[in-house]
């Protein structure tokens, strides 16, 4: 399988993962992911720190923020993003909210891990530093969305909320929507205790049932209290129920755990690092 983020890094610019085959397909998409290099954040944010929660000097992660979008050739005015607080709420973004949050926190739209839009011009954002971020395209309505899914997030099921809300919000049909999963923390990384286990498990066992799909692919767990999660394959599992046609949905072999040399990675660092950017975005055809 063709890893469906390329990086293009240049000697001066910010480290950038591009969602190259939906980019080749349709006109005027811009879809991707950053990684940790070519920022002017110092130590132990350096160097790409996207995330203004972190501790980093907010005027860094603001030239940041604009490094990206000039690489992206994006105006900064169109960055909008919302305070993410690890639940399954999914925003309507409008061109009112145009630029929500580019330059601080209050601006942010408010408690929300997922937005969804069908305007140009906007480009959507959102932060992390392990988590899943999940990518959305409905090529027929022409809406695009982008989720946030760490382990409570994939509890609560943000990947199919977000798929119900461009449905009845926009007209999306399940079958149109293409998805895809980007860098975030793998089965090889991500050990858990026995807490996140009893809150997981419920739905690894409704999906391995539904979709007869076995439990081990989804959470691998030692008999000692402790398992080793696959959140990107949860929440494929969860695109899947929602209607997704499973040729529809990209997956990345990239690991934050493991590539601490290319990304930032929460759990590696122990919590001492920054966040990188996912991003997608329409502009007129």
């Amino acid at each position: 399988m063709t890893e469906p983020f390329q990086t293009k890094t240049s000697a001066e610019g910010p480290s950038l993962f591009y969602l190259t085959s939906w980019m080749d397909e349709q006109d005027g998409l811009t879809a991707g992911f950053t990684g940790r290099h070519g920022g002017v954040s110092g130590h132990p944010w350096t160097s790409l720190n996207l995330g203004l929660h972190v501790g980093d000097e907010p005027a860094r992660v603001v030239q940041n923020r604009r490094l990206v979008a000039e690489s992206l050739k994006w105006p900064f005015d169109a960055w909008t993003c919302a305070e993410q607080v690890h639940g399954c709420r999914v925003r309507q973004v409008t061109s009112a909210d145009r630029g929500s949050g580019r330059e601080n926190r209050a601006g942010a739209i408010a408690d929300c891990d997922a937005l969804m839009t069908n305007e140009t011009g906007v480009l959507l954002t959102s932060f992390y530093a392990d988590c899943v971020p999940i990518y959305y395209v409905d090529p027929v309505c022409r809406v695009i969305a982008l989720a946030h899914a760490g382990w409570k997030g994939t509890v609560l099921e943000i990947a199919r909320m977000t798929v119900e809300s461009m449905k009845d919000a926009y007209g999306s049909e399940p079958k149109d929507i293409f998805a895809a999963i980007g860098p975030s923390i793998g089965q090889c990384c991500y050990e858990v205790d026995q807490p996140v286990i009893e809150r997981v498990e419920p739905l690894v066992q409704r999906l391995s049932t539904e979709l007869e799909v076995s439990p081990a692919e989804m959470m691998l767990e030692n008999g000692e209290g402790k398992a080793r999660l696959n959140l990107k394959e949860i929440n494929r599992q969860i695109m899947i129920k929602a209607g997704i046609l499973p040729t529809h949905i990209e997956l990345t072999e990239r690991c934050t755990g493991c590539r601490t040399d290319l990304f930032f990675s929460h759990r590696m660092e122990d919590g001492k690092t920054g966040r990188m950017v996912s991003w997608i975005g329409m502009k007129e055809r």
